[in-house]
């Protein structure tokens, strides 16, 4: 934990730097750099298991005219809509309990890894409150990922148990996905209470999932509906212009999975242990229904932010543990 309180501490530093430097509110691109790890955990008691690892790099563009055949075709909040495109690319990863194993563990989350790019559309309707969120996925699962090498070249770093089980990992398999969400205010106060309600569809060869959810956030806010830029920085209000803001959220999440492609599937050297599994039979059943309940902090200033939510779910297989993992955001726009 000493390294990510001086993360922490660094951005903080970072944030009064940025006090005499801040730009205009009508930004029009932003990059986020996101970790998302087990081992940040607000209680102190990091883990190394389940879903372990997410890395994300993002570079986020508003504009209002949109090309070609592939935007057209995203769903936009009506004609005064404001419209964030965005590119990413994302590596995730999960492990087993014990990591010091080299043998299967059929009773336990398997070796995984996904690496992926995705194209995204936020559109959201600043007078009729609402919004969409479309995102195009195309990746890999399996050893293409790298994700075994990812792991290993950082627990060498930070002198951490090597993990010996990345022979079991799920084989290769292409990842095609699309993920619509819905979202609509339901009510709000003065831009310092304000709640929404969003429906979320994943369809595809990495994740069938439908997930409907409330999202709370309360504090000194840009209103959510005004744009996916303005939430992360300065903003103009009534003509003036809000360099500062600073709020709490909360969302609690239920999920129906039908199908997840880094839990199931066959092992690449499926066959070769004394513990035989069909691949319709290897491990444990994935639950259907998914709960979690996430909260965290947004802090912004100028063209910089961060924010930091804690995630904590039931399991993602039947008779296996639940889960907590923290997710640290740093955005800068220009």
């Amino acid at each position: 934990m000493r390294h990510f309180y001086k993360l922490l501490l660094t951005t903080a530093i970072l944030l009064y730097l940025n006090n005499a430097n801040a730009q205009r509110a009508d930004t029009k691109k932003m990059l986020r750099v996101y970790e998302e790890n087990d081992f940040l955990n607000v209680d102190g008691h990091g883990t190394d298991r389940s879903y372990s690892n997410g890395t994300r790099l993002d570079f986020y563009y508003e504009k209002q005219k949109s090309r070609g055949l592939l935007h057209k075709l995203m769903p936009k909040a009506g004609d005064s809509g404001r419209n964030v495109y965005g590119w990413s690319l994302m590596q995730i990863m999960v492990t087993p309990n014990n990591i010091t194993a080299t043998a299967f563990l059929p009773n336990d989350y398997r070796y995984a890894g996904a690496l992926f790019v995705t194209h995204s559309l936020y559109s959201y309707n600043a007078k009729k409150k609402y919004g969409f969120q479309t995102e195009l996925l195309a990746g890999v699962r399996g050893p293409g990922s790298f994700a075994e090498q990812t792991q290993k070249a950082i627990h060498k770093l930070i002198n951490y148990q090597k993990p010996m089980g990345w022979d079991n990992q799920l084989k290769t398999d292409p990842l095609i996905n699309i993920r619509f969400c819905a979202e609509k205010n339901l009510f709000s106060i003065n831009d310092f209470i304000e709640l929404n309600a969003g429906s979320q569809l994943r369809v595809g060869s990495f994740m069938d999932m439908i997930t409907l959810y409330p999202m709370l956030r309360i504090g000194k806010f840009s209103p959510y509906f005004n744009g996916y830029l303005d939430q992360y920085g300065s903003y103009t209000k009534n003509g003036k212009q809000i360099k500062t803001q600073y709020y709490l959220v909360i969302k609690p999440s239920v999920s129906f999975v039908a199908y997840d492609a880094i839990l199931q599937g066959e092992r690449r050297n499926v066959g070769t242990d004394a513990y035989e599994y069909k691949s319709n039979q290897e491990g444990p059943k994935i639950s259907n229904h998914i709960m979690d309940w996430q909260c965290g902090a947004v802090v912004a200033h100028g063209n910089f932010a961060f924010s930091y939510l804690q995630t904590t779910t039931t399991a993602y297989t039947e008779g296996l543990y639940q889960h907590s993992f923290g997710t640290l955001s740093l955005y800068f726009r220009w």
